[in-house]
C-alpha cells in the first residue's frame, strides 16, 4: 500500500473520531496505519497531518460550541447574566471533553509515534501537542477574554448575594489549571485567571470597606466581615485553586481590617467600650479573632483595651475625689441624724456628701469590680491572651497608681472587712475577697506606703479586739509574705507576737495580784515592742488620775520583776475603758476611750452645778488640743451627751464650759461612746505620713546603695542607678534624681568616691584607727 493510499485512509478514520464515530473503527488496522508510515521514515507527515487534523477539528468546536454561547453584555438582569456566563464555561468545558477525548484516542493509535519519531525528532508527543494546540486556538481572543470575563462576572454576582453554578466556574478553572504556558509548569490559570480575580477582588474590596463602615456600627462590620472571609475561603476551596486563597485572604484582610481597624474599635455608641459596658462577649471575642488576623492588629487592640481600662479607671479616682477629707464616728452609729450632725460639725461648715471612709471603700470595691468585669472579657473574649492580659495590668497599675491615696484605700478596705465585713461568711468566701484584694495591691507601685498604713489599722485591730477572724488576719499575712517577701511582713508578724506574749504575761499578773493588794482599778495591758508597732501615738500625752496611777504602777512593779533593763511608756491614745457612771435615774456601764475616762474621772466629785472649763480640762489632764477636743466632742455633743457644753453647740471652742450631764438617760445599760475619729488621713495628716515615708526610703536608697557599692566594688553611674531601681521596686519605684542625692551624700560620708571619669563610684572600705581609706 503506498504511502498517500496508507494516510487518506488513517486521516479518513481520524475524521471519524473527530466525529465521535470511534467505536466503528478497526483499532489494529489504524495502529498498522500509522507503524508503517513511521517505520519506512515518514513519521514527519503523520506528526504533522494529525496535529493540522487536531487544529481543524478544535476550531470547528469552538465555532459551532464557544463563540454562540458568548454572553451577549446587553442585560443588566444578575440572574440572566449569570445563566449567559455558566453556558459559555460549560460550553468551553464541553469543548475541552472533547478534545481530551479525542486526543486519548489519538495517542493510543500514535503509541508507536511517540515512543520513535518525537523522542528522536525533539517534539512533543502527540497529547501534548495536542494541549498546546488546544492553548493557541481556544486560549486566545476573543476565546479567553470571554471566558476570564464569565468568571469575574459570576464570582461578582455570588459576592453580591446571588447564587450560581459553582460546578461550571469549577470546571473550567480545572481545565485552565491543565493547561501550561511554559516549561517551569505555569498554568493559564496563574497567568490569566488568578491575577485577574485578584484584581477584581482588590477593586470590590477597597469599595467594599468604605460601604460598610458607613452603612454598619461595629458589630456588624465585624459579622460582615467575618462573612467575607469565610465566603471567599468557601469560594477558594469550591472552584477557585487553594493558592489563590492566600492572597485573596490579604486583600481582604487589608482592605477591611488594617485600614479600618482603629476606626472599628473606637466606633461612638458601638466601638470596644460600649462592648464591654454590654458584656457583649460573642462580639468581642469576634473582634479579637479579626483583629489577630493581621501584624497591626494586636497592637492596636493592646492600647485600645488599655485606654478602656484607664478611661473608666480615671472614671473611679475622679469620683473618690469628690471629697478629700473626712470624719467618720469610730464604731459609731451613721445613721442616726444627731452622730452625723456631729460629725459633719466636727468636719466643718460646708462637707457635704457621703462619708471619706465610704467613700474610699466604694473606690476599692468599684476597682475590684472593674478587675472582674475586664478579666471577664479577657478569659470568655479574648481567649485569656497573654499579650492583652499585660495590656489589662498596666492599665490598672496606671490608673491605681494615679490615685495617691490607693496604699491608704487599700489598706482601709483589708481594714474593714478584716473588722466586720467578713462575718456570716466561709472560709472559702473570705478567702476570695482578700485574693481579690491583693489583686489590686499587686498593682501599687508605693508599697511601702501601704505597709505604713496597714500596720497603723493593724495596730488597731489588735489593741481593740476588732478583727474578726484571726484565722483571716494571719491568712492575709500569709499573701502578703507571698507577694512582698518576709522583710516586708516581719514587723506585723512581730506585733501578733507581742499580742501573744501580752496574753501570758497577763495571765501571769493576774496570778501575781493573788498574792499582793490589788489596785482599785483592773487593767489589762499589751506590751507592744516598739520597732514593731506604729508609734505615731506617742506624743498623745496625758497625766493620769491618782486612782489609774497606782494601777499602772502595780504592773510596772510586776514587769520590771520580770524583766530588767526595759522601759515601758504608756499609750493612752490607744487604751478604752469600760466604767460604770451612776447618773439621777439609773446606772449605766459605759465604753470610752482611756482619753475620755481621764476626762470622766475629773467630774466624779463635782455636784450637778459645777462645771469646769477647757482649760482647766487641758491643764488637769495634759492631752493635746486635738485629742481633746475630740473626745469633748463625743462625751457633749454627739448622740450619748454625759456631759454638758456650755454654750450649747455641735463645736468645741477654748472659750466652752462643761458640767456633769445628771440627768442622762438612755433605755441600754450598755453604751459605747463613740469617738469622732479620722478614718481617712487629713490633707496634712497626709503630707506628714508622705514626709515620714519619704524619710524611711531616703534610708533604704543609701542602705540598698552601699550594700550594692560592697559586693560590686566598682560601678557606673547608670548601672548603679539601674541596680537599685531594681532591687528596690518591691517596695516603692525611687526616683532617679533621689538616687543621685543619696550617691552624693555617701560620697560627701566618704563611703563611695568619684573616679576620675565622673560616671563611675568606687566603694570605699572604713578602717577603725588610724583614719585610713583604701580604694577597692
Amino acid at each position: 500500500m503506498s504511502l498517500d493510499e496508507t494516510w487518506t485512509r488513517l486521516s479518513t478514520n481520524i475524521r471519524e473520531i473527530h466525529n465521535q464515530n470511534a467505536s466503528n473503527l478497526s483499532f489494529e488496522e489504524n495502529y498498522r496505519y500509522a507503524y508503517n508510515m513511521v517505520l519506512y521514515k515518514n513519521g514527519a507527515i503523520l506528526y504533522k497531518g494529525v496535529c493540522q487534523l487536531v487544529a481543524e477539528n478544535i476550531d470547528r468546536l469552538a465555532q459551532s460550541e464557544i463563540i454562540p454561547a458568548f454572553p451577549s453584555g446587553s442585560s443588566k438582569d444578575p440572574v440572566q447574566q449569570s445563566q449567559e456566563g455558566e453556558s459559555l464555561l460549560r460550553a468551553v468545558r464541553r469543548v475541552w471533553d472533547d478534545h481530551t477525548g479525542n486526543m486519548s484516542k489519538l495517542r493510543d493509535i500514535l503509541k508507536y509515534m511517540d515512543r520513535v519519531y518525537t523522542k528522536a525528532n525533539d517534539v512533543p508527543e502527540i497529547w501534548d501537542a495536542g494541549l498546546d494546540l488546544f492553548l493557541k486556538h481556544i486560549i486566545r481572543p476573543p476565546i479567553q477574554d470571554h471566558i476570564t470575563s464569565a468568571v469575574l462576572s459570576l464570582i461578582q454576582i455570588e459576592r453580591d448575594g446571588y447564587v450560581i453554578s459553582r460546578s461550571a466556574v469549577k470546571e473550567c478553572v480545572d481545565v485552565l489549571l491543565q493547561l501550561s504556558v511554559d516549561h517551569d509548569g505555569k498554568t493559564v490559570y496563574k497567568r490569566d485567571l488568578e491575577p485577574a480575580v485578584l484584581t477584581a477582588s482588590e477593586s470590590f474590596y477597597s469599595v467594599e470597606g468604605k460601604r460598610l463602615l458607613e452603612m454598619c456600627d461595629a458589630p456588624e462590620y465585624l459579622r460582615r466581615v467575618e462573612g467575607r472571609l469565610d465566603s471567599e475561603q468557601a469560594r477558594t476551596y469550591h472552584y477557585l485553586y487553594s493558592h489563590t486563597g492566600v492572597p485573596l485572604r490579604k486583600i481582604l484582610e487589608r482592605h477591611l481590617l488594617t485600614h479600618n481597624l482603629s476606626t472599628v474599635i473606637s466606633m461612638p455608641n458601638s466601638g470596644l467600650d460600649v462592648m464591654v459596658d454590654l458584656d457583649k462577649f460573642d462580639d468581642l471575642n469576634r473582634l479579637y479573632r479579626l483583629f489577630i488576623m493581621v501584624p497591626s492588629g494586636m497592637p492596636t487592640l493592646r492600647r485600645s483595651f488599655k485606654d478602656s481600662i484607664l478611661r473608666r479607671g480615671r472614671e473611679i479616682n475622679l469620683a473618690s475625689t469628690s471629697l478629700d477629707t473626712g470624719q467618720d464616728i469610730d464604731d459609731g452609729d451613721l445613721n442616726d441624724p444627731e452622730t452625723t450632725k456631729g460629725r459633719d460639725k466636727g468636719q466643718g461648715r460646708g462637707a457635704t456628701g457621703p462619708p471619706a471612709l465610704a467613700l474610699a471603700l466604694k473606690w476599692v470595691q468599684n476597682v475590684l469590680d472593674l478587675k472582674d468585669k475586664f478579666d471577664c472579657v479577657w478569659t470568655q473574649a479574648f481567649d485569656s491572651n497573654r499579650e492583652l492580659e499585660s495590656s489589662l495590668n498596666e492599665g490598672f497599675e496606671d490608673f491605681i497608681n494615679l490615685n495617691e491615696k490607693a496604699p491608704e484605700y487599700i489598706s482601709l478596705f483589708i481594714d474593714e472587712n478584716l473588722k466586720k465585713g467578713l462575718k456570716g461568711k466561709t472560709d472559702m468566701e473570705v478567702d476570695a475577697v482578700l485574693d481579690k484584694t491583693i489583686t489590686v495591691f499587686r498593682y501599687i507601685t508605693e508599697k511601702d506606703a501601704f505597709e505604713r498604713y496597714y500596720k497603723n489599722h493593724l495596730a488597731k485591730r489588735l489593741l481593740l479586739g476588732r478583727s474578726v477572724s484571726d484565722d483571716a488576719e494571719r491568712g492575709m499575712l500569709a499573701k502578703l509574705k507571698v507577694e512582698c517577701g518576709y522583710q516586708f511582713t516581719q514587723k506585723l508578724e512581730g506585733m501578733f507576737h507581742d499580742m501573744k506574749i501580752s496574753a501570758d504575761t497577763m495571765q501571769a499578773y493576774r496570778k501575781y495580784l493573788e498574792g499582793v493588794s490589788a489596785p482599785e482599778v483592773e487593767i489589762s495591758v499589751t506590751v507592744m515592742t516598739s520597732t514593731f508597732w506604729p508609734m505615731s501615738h506617742s506624743s498623745a500625752s496625758c497625766i493620769f488620775p491618782e486612782v489609774l496611777t497606782r494601777a499602772c504602777k502595780s504592773f510596772e512593779h510586776f514587769y520590771f520583776s520580770r524583766h530588767s533593763g526595759r522601759r515601758l511608756a504608756w499609750q493612752p491614745s490607744l487604751g478604752n475603758a469600760d466604767v460604770r457612771v451612776q447618773f439621777k435615774n439609773r446606772k449605766h456601764d459605759l465604753n470610752v476611750s482611756t482619753f475620755a475616762l481621764v476626762i470622766l474621772l475629773l467630774f466624779e466629785n463635782l455636784t450637778g452645778d459645777e462645771f469646769l472649763t477647757y482649760e482647766e480640762l487641758k491643764a488637769a489632764t495634759s492631752i493635746p488640743d486635738t485629742e481633746l477636743q475630740r473626745h469633748l466632742q463625743s462625751l457633749a455633743c454627739a448622740k450619748f451627751k454625759i456631759l454638758k457644753k456650755h454654750p450649747p453647740g455641735r463645736d468645741v471652742h477654748p472659750s466652752d464650759s462643761f458640767s456633769f450631764n445628771n440627768d442622762f438617760t438612755c433605755p441600754m445599760q450598755k453604751i459605747k461612746i463613740s469617738t469622732v475619729s479620722a478614718k481617712v488621713e487629713t490633707n496634712m495628716e497626709r503630707r506628714e505620713t508622705h514626709d515620714r515615708i519619704e524619710e524611711e526610703r531616703h534610708h533604704q536608697i543609701e542602705a540598698c546603695i552601699v550594700r550594692i557599692m560592697k559586693d560590686r566594688k566598682h560601678l557606673t553611674h547608670n548601672d548603679l542607678v539601674n541596680e537599685v531601681t531594681r532591687q528596690l521596686a518591691s517596695r516603692f519605684q525611687p526616683n532617679p534624681q533621689n538616687i543621685k542625692k543619696r550617691i552624693e551624700g555617701l560620697i560627701d560620708r566618704e563611703y563611695l568616691e568619684r573616679c576620675e571619669d565622673r560616671k563611675s563610684y568606687n566603694y570605699l572600705v572604713r578602717l577603725h584607727e588610724p583614719w585610713i581609706y583604701h580604694v577597692l
